[in-house]
This record gives C-alpha cells, structure tokens and sequence, in this order.
C-alpha cells in the first residue's frame, strides 16, 4: 500500500464517502450492542450459572485482580475497535488538510485490520477461562454475533477506504 497523500483522501467521492458513513454507524451500533449485551452463559454443575457480556466479563477480570488479562481484554475488544471506528469516521468526514494525521493510522489499521478477529476470540476464551470449572457448559448467546459483525464490519470499511485511496 502506498502512503496516502493528503489530496488522496479529496479522490473519494462524496457519494461513497457518505456511505462507508452509514455504514460506520452501523458498525458503531453493533459496537455498543455488542461489548454490552449477553455474549454467553457459563453453567456449572447445572444449578450455577453466569451471564457475560464483554464489558461485564472485563469487569469481573478487574475485580479478581486478574490485571493483565483485563488490559488485554479491553485494549483488544473494546479501546482497539473503538479506535478504529474513530479514526475511519474522522477519514472520511474532515477535510484531508484536517486529518493527514491520522493516515498513517489506516496504513497500521489495514495492515494489521486480519487479526481483528483476535478480539472476538480473546474475549470468548479468556472469559471462559476466567469462569469455566471441571464441570461447565458454555451457551453463546446474540451478543457475540453482534460484537463478530462490528468487527467484520470494521474490517471491510477499512478495506474499502484503502481500495478508493489507492484507485486514486
């Protein structure tokens, strides 16, 4: 890829421009929905049961002292996603002069955007590990699907910014 250029931003037409802006919104809101709402059920020894969503599973790593792994958990599934989806909006909604600062930030997005997946499996095992004993079954419940469709989301605004910047 090559570096972009702060005219290369001004070569995406307005018409798409606008779209990959709906589409961020969705995105975002599949965001929110995601890291919020139920992502699985951890039961054990079926009278026990524990309902996760991603910012409630982060939480509990904090308040067991599981400092690291809550670091991890945020920094992948919620601060890196979050970022991404501010910095695509700023791409295509600022005048290029405003935001030739954030360009390289699409290079890095781009480059690294295939292990956004990460996200959604490091959530799901450290979770699980966090609460899984030698007797449990774990149910995925809709909020992992919604967090799974921002993230691919994420990835293929991305990969269409970068197509229209590069086309240019």
């Amino acid at each position: 890829m090559k570096k972009p250029s702060a005219d290369d931003l001004q070569c995406i037409p307005e018409s798409q421009s606008k779209k990959l802006r709906w589409l961020l919104l969705i995105a975002s809101l599949l965001f929110v929905s995601g890291i919020v709402t139920p992502m699985m059920t951890v039961s054990q020894l079926i009278v026990i049961s524990t309902t996760f969503s991603v910012l409630s599973g982060v939480l509990e790593l904090f308040e067991n002292g599981k400092i690291v792994l809550f670091l991890l958990v945020t920094a992948l599934s919620i601060l890196l996603p979050a970022a991404k989806l501010w910095i695509l909006y700023r791409l295509l909604s600022l005048s290029p002069q405003l935001n030739h600062r954030l360009q390289p930030l699409l290079k890095l997005m781009h480059d690294y955007g295939r292990w956004a997946m990460l996200d959604v499996m490091v959530v799901a095992i450290l979770i699980v590990t966090v609460k899984l004993g030698t007797i449990a079954s774990v149910e995925i419940h809709y909020g992992l699907y919604l967090f799974a469709a921002a993230v691919l989301l994420i990835m293929f605004i991305t990969q269409r910014v970068v197509t229209l910047i590069n086309r240019h």
